[in-house]
Order: C-alpha cells, then structure tokens, then sequence
C-alpha cells in the first residue's frame, strides 16, 4: 500500500511545474531536518592515543631524519 501512495506522489510532483517542485523539495528538506535530532558532539581529543601502537619501536627523530632524507631523492 505504502508502494502505492508512493508511486501517486510521484505523478503529482512530475505534474509540478519546475518552481513547484523546488518549492516541495525545500519543504520536505526542512521537515526532514526538523525531525533528525542533532548529530552527537565530538572533541578531537576521543582520538588521543589511536594508533599508538603502530609506532612502538620506533624512534622518532631517526623517522624524521629518514623522511627529510627522501625528500632530496
């Protein structure tokens, strides 16, 4: 049933003339934003540590020595 509202909704918006279904698009973006609660804060330090252990072992500065290295060929 659902399949069918659908599919009428469609023929009444391809009878819409351009501005009008700009019009219906705007108003469906907008009650859809009204009903989505907003999205979860995050602070940029929930990613302190990630990866660490890709790192074990190895020394720092000799890193950086080797990738200034490369830079020059």
């Amino acid at each position: 049933m659902a399949t069918q509202s659908y599919e009428n909704a469609l023929q009444v918006i391809q009878s819409l003339s351009a501005s009008d279904r700009k019009r219906l698009l705007e108003e469906l973006t907008a009650q859809t934003a009204a009903g989505t609660e907003p999205a979860e804060e995050h602070s940029i330090m929930e990613i302190c540590g990630l990866g660490k252990e890709i790192w074990e072992g190895i020394d720092a500065q000799e890193y950086v020595r080797n990738e200034r290295a490369s830079w020059n060929g």
